[in-house]
């Protein structure tokens, strides 16, 4: 029997710039074959911050600021607390969908997230708390971030290293968008199927709800594009802001029913 190495069993050629392609290629294999298995074929993406705690975790931060006495500690504290909310929102809105699809006779929709801490801890935690709920996490390799949280649904559990195919992932199963305050990456994100759906690359129905309008308000400010003539009025039609768990469900939930109806 040969002792010469296989190509497609030499590590340090798949790991090389030679073999970039074949990577990329089994980011876009390797996840269908898993999600075809597990029957996924319809997400609700939930983007946000990374940095959000629950209430539990930035209220306890807050009690030890203010036992320090530290004043810069205690305003940073009391902004934690004052986002936590963001977190509470993001799970009590991810368990309502997930118990929303389970319970109907319609198509499954998974709450979809990036996997890591957070807000996508948060969405990923509230579908967990559902007997038999599932979620998806497409986790990213980040010096800054570790393991995928521990409300992943097992074997659908990603960790990609490209942007780019994560992404892809996020928007080729996307029936609808939810974008809690977030980062540089939720504006990356939020963009890019924004963009999708504008130019009709996405041909679905895709209901956006950006929660938080405050935060995204102060942050977009999108209207004055109208006014400048970036864009149409009617692009504004692409998006809702709310600060409520009940109108974002009713939302989404009215526009799927709506889609499904149509088809």
């Amino acid at each position: 029997m040969s002792s010469v190495e296989k190509a497609y069993k030499n590590l340090t050629f798949l790991n090389s710039p030679e073999a970039r392609t074949i990577r990329i290629l089994c980011e876009y294999e390797e996840p269908k074959q898993r999600f075809e298995k597990a029957g996924v074929e319809n997400t609700i993406v939930l983007f946000g911050s990374a940095r959000t705690l629950s209430n539990e975790e930035a209220t306890g931060l807050l009690a030890t600021a203010e036992e320090s006495g530290d004043a810069d500690a205690i305003a940073d504290a009391q902004r934690k607390v004052r986002h936590s909310q963001f977190y509470e929102d993001a799970r009590e809105l991810s368990k309502r969908i997930t118990e929303w699809s389970m319970e109907r006779s319609g198509a499954d929709y998974l709450i979809c997230t990036g996997g890591g801490p957070g807000i996508m801890e948060a969405g990923n935690r509230g579908a967990a708390e559902v007997p038999g709920g599932r979620s998806v996490g497409l986790g990213i390799s980040l010096p800054f971030e570790e393991d995928l949280n521990p409300y992943v649904t097992d074997g659908l559990d990603f960790e990609f290293h490209y942007f780019f195919t994560r992404k892809y992932w996020f928007m080729y199963l996307a029936k609808a968008l939810v974008v809690c305050p977030g980062g540089f990456g939720t504006l990356d994100e939020f963009a890019e199927l924004l963009t999708l759906v504008q130019t009709q690359k996405i041909k679905k129905p895709v209901p956006i709800v950006l929660f938080g309008k405050q935060y995204w308000q102060d942050i977009l400010n999108i209207e004055k594009m109208v006014e400048w003539g970036t864009i149409s009025a009617k692009d504004l039609d692409l998006f809702f802001y709310t600060d409520s768990v009940d109108e974002a469900f009713a939302h989404l939930t009215t526009a799927l029913e709506q889609d499904e109806g149509g088809r």
